[in-house]
């Protein structure tokens, strides 16, 4: 007797990509609605998360987030696939339906969704279908018809459509639809078809569904393969092949952008690959180091001991000598090895979140012991970490030069993070653009937020903190949406520290709270860190120069959610200077030393110049002098212009204590105006502040007709929104920020442009 497999509901959770009722018709400024209605218990992500699974309808999400559990609310577990309680509104409407109208939206249903097809109009015209029954839809408001087919009154109604009928009718509309899709390309979607409409389980018909997958695999269409691959898994009928069926479609999710659909479908596998990634994007960090390191000795033929630690003598059996990660294509005849080589790359990536020195070095280890040469990124954080900067310079050189066009995305990341540790943000932006553009070429969504992590850190030293931050702002609400709220974390730092130099402290604590919140509870060190050094650079342009070197100097620690490598070089410039200002040089002259010699091993024109601005602040008079010109020399050739601008602001102020009035005056006004440029108020009052002392008129800010000199880049946005009409709770929603942080904005909005009320804002920006 034959078991019937019906095909499957539509999953209310993968809707067509953030396009809501609740969005305005302005592109570019997309964003979820107010937090009213879904509960302050639920987290950003969630929040995101439900709206999007809800598709955008604010019952159907409120009704949903009051069913979660406490992981759920959390962003621990996966939100459910289940369609809430609402359907059975929307089924009662169907089925008061007649028959040949409810036939009729059916074959449209199952022409669009989960897998779009657009084969209803052939459908109609080989089977001669009367349409004329449409016209009950339509008075009842359910749908209309166009000249491309029938339009849903919304995907709830889509979804009750399908559902609302018997499994013999949905096999005899899929095997409709089969027939008529017989295009170049379009066998993807036939096989669907044809496995949507089988009665039980095949061994032939999921090897089908297999191949098609490949098919839509290879030309980026991750959402069409995971369907395929999900629904093999149903035909599949060994339980070991429905196992690796649906390790395969979790992937496919994963890659899509539907990251809920990818956690159910790797729960019903034990991958600890698939679970490793997972927990890296929206899990503990150190959890996703172990159980993607596991995977990777696993993967390569080795175990672990049961005590946890790396079995030296397995898995390194049989191999032909070390393989590299740009290898790793290459690597056909050894499919184990590249995907080894593929692992050791998630491995780096949990590495870097958390900056754990002992991971670090048990990862190379492995990577040594497997006869597989590890990422750059690894071993330049392994290699840096215990202080051997010249093997740390080699092997990140030769990851950074992995940059050009094309290419598997994740290898570009890497060669974006190994240029930012070597000091090259020119190479760093260039190889993250192209990582994203190479994860929008292969229909790897999830992908793109992750390059904007660190493209972020490119646009912020090289001053383009208005373009970055707007962007920034998209990744996460990309990286929220597709639920990736560790990268979400990360992003939310870079913006702290956009809002840090801009001098908006109220931004900056709300950000690097909810950071470090998050961060110390995942284990996650870089964005941690990167709060922390936000909160130091505030600290230090508001003159709190002890508060400042106290929090540079915890920048020295290592682990989850204490300091990091990497921010550790970044900040030494700031805790050098806080330090002399506060007073105690010390420790500050063993950073530099530190600071120095990483510098000159790498040969990168900025640290150089800024290790050159240390010299300066930690020695007086003339030699001062001479550091202060070295340093401005180097900043010539190099590519961060806000510390350019700083470096002129400190040489300024030396230069007036030395009574060289007229230099000083020259490089005041070169800074001033460079922190204009950049939106960074309270830099430019302290080179007011100096010019002040020489008795020299400072320009004031400049006029109206130029609000971007006048207010921070959020003030900026804030204020564009406002005077569209958008409340702030609405402005609050599409910025990720509190209502009240709204109304500060706005008064500081309204104080600096003299101005009282939403009215006279709106005829200002209208006059701009």
């Amino acid at each position: 007797m034959v078991t019937p497999v019906n095909p499957p509901p539509i999953p209310p959770a993968s809707p067509p990509p953030l396009t809501h009722a609740w969005q305005r018709a302005d592109p570019a400024q997309p964003g979820p609605p107010p937090q009213s209605g879904l509960g302050p218990s639920l987290s950003e992500g969630v929040r995101v998360r439900v709206l999007r699974a809800a598709h955008g309808d604010r019952r159907a999400a409120t009704e949903l987030a009051s069913v979660l559990t406490e992981r759920q609310l959390t962003g621990l577990d996966p939100l459910p696939a289940q369609p809430p309680v609402l359907l059975r509104a929307y089924r009662q409407e169907v089925r008061a339906l007649p028959d040949s109208t409810r036939f009729l939206l059916l074959l449209a249903a199952a022409d669009q969704h989960p897998v779009a097809t657009h084969a209803y109009l052939r459908a109609v015209t080989a089977a001669g279908i009367d349409t004329r029954p449409l016209d009950a839809a339509e008075a009842a408001g359910l749908a209309h018809a166009t000249a491309d087919g029938i339009v849903f009154r919304d995907p709830w109604t889509r979804i009750a459509a399908y559902e609302t009928v018997r499994p013999s009718d949905r096999r005899e509309v899929h095997q409709l639809l089969a027939r008529v899709l017989r295009g170049e390309g379009e066998e993807p979607r036939r096989a669907w078809h044809h496995g949507a409409a089988a009665l039980g389980p095949s061994r032939r018909l999921a090897a089908r569904l297999r191949v098609a997958a490949d098919r839509a695999r290879d030309t980026g269409e991750h959402a069409l393969a995971c369907a395929l691959v999900e629904r093999a898994a149903a035909l599949a009928p060994d339980p070991h092949d429905r196992a690796l069926l649906l390790a395969r479609a979790a992937t496919d999710a994963w890659h899509s952008g539907d990251t809920d659909r990818a956690r159910r479908l790797a729960a019903a596998t034990p991958d600890d690959a698939l679970s490793g990634l997972l927990a890296l994007r929206a899990g503990n960090a150190t959890d996703a180091f172990d159980a993607l390191l596991t995977a990777a000795v696993r993967c390569a033929g080795g175990a672990r001991g049961a005590d946890g630690t790396v079995d030296r003598g397995a898995g390194a059996r049989g191999t032909a000598g070390p393989v590299s990660v740009g290898e790793s294509q290459t690597a056909s005849a050894r499919p184990e090895t590249g995907a080894a080589v593929h692992l050791l790359a998630r491995v780096t990536e949990a590495a870097i979140y958390t900056g754990d020195l002992r991971r670090c070095r048990e990862a190379a280890a492995v990577a040594d012991r497997l006869g597989i040469v590890p990422p750059g990124t690894l071993g330049g954080l392994a290699a840096a970490f215990e202080g051997r900067y010249e093997d740390a310079r080699d092997v990140l050189e030769a990851a950074a030069g992995r940059c050009g066009p094309g290419g598997d995305p994740t290898l570009l990341i890497h060669a974006g993070i190994a240029a930012l540790m070597l000091g090259d943000h020119t190479r760093a932006a260039s190889a993250t653009v192209r990582a994203a553009a190479s994860a929008r070429a292969r229909g790897e969504t999830v992908t793109v937020p992750q390059a904007m992590e660190f493209r972020v850190y490119a646009e912020f030293w090289t001053g383009r903190t208005r373009a970055a931050e707007a962007d920034t702002l998209d990744a996460l609400r990309q990286a929220y949406a597709t639920g990736q709220d560790n990268g979400a974390c990360h992003l939310q730092a870079a913006l702290a520290m956009f809002a840090a130099l801009t001098g908006d402290e109220e931004v900056c604590l709300e950000r690097a709270e909810a950071v470090r919140t998050y961060a110390l509870a995942r284990g996650l060190g870089l964005p941690a860190a990167l709060a922390l050094f936000a909160l130091a650079f505030l600290d230090l342009g508001a003159g709190r120069f002890a508060a400042s070197a106290a929090r540079l100097r915890a920048l020295a620690g290592f682990g989850p959610g204490h300091g990091h490598r990497a921010i550790r070089h970044l900040a030494t410039p700031l805790y050098v200077e806080a330090a002399v200002r506060s007073g105690d040089t010390r420790v500050a002259r063993a950073a530099h030393a530190d600071y120095d010699r990483w510098a000159r091993t790498i040969r990168s024109a900025d640290d150089l110049a800024l290790s050159a601005r240390c010299h300066a602040l930690l020695a007086s008079g003339p030699e001062a002098v001479e550091h202060y010109r070295t340093a401005l020399d180097l900043h010539a050739s190099g590519t961060r212009d806000f510390e350019r601008a700083r470096t002129e602001l400190l040489f300024g102020g030396a230069l007036r204590r030395l009574r060289r009035r007229t230099e000083a005056r020259d490089r005041l006004h070169s800074a001033l105006e460079a922190f204009e440029h950049f939106g960074s108020p309270k830099c430019a009052a302290q080179a007011r502040a100096e010019l002040r002392v020489l008795g020299e008129p400072a320009s004031p800010a400049r006029g109206v007709d130029d609000l971007a000199a006048r207010l921070t880049a959020q003030q900026l946005m804030v204020a564009r929104m406002a005077a569209e009409g958008a409340t702030n709770r609405e402005i609050a929603a599409r910025l990720l920020l509190s209502p009240r942080t709204i109304d500060h904005h706005l008064r500081g909005v309204f104080a600096r442009l003299g101005i009282r009320s939403r009215i006279e804002l709106v005829r200002m920006l209208g006059e701009g």
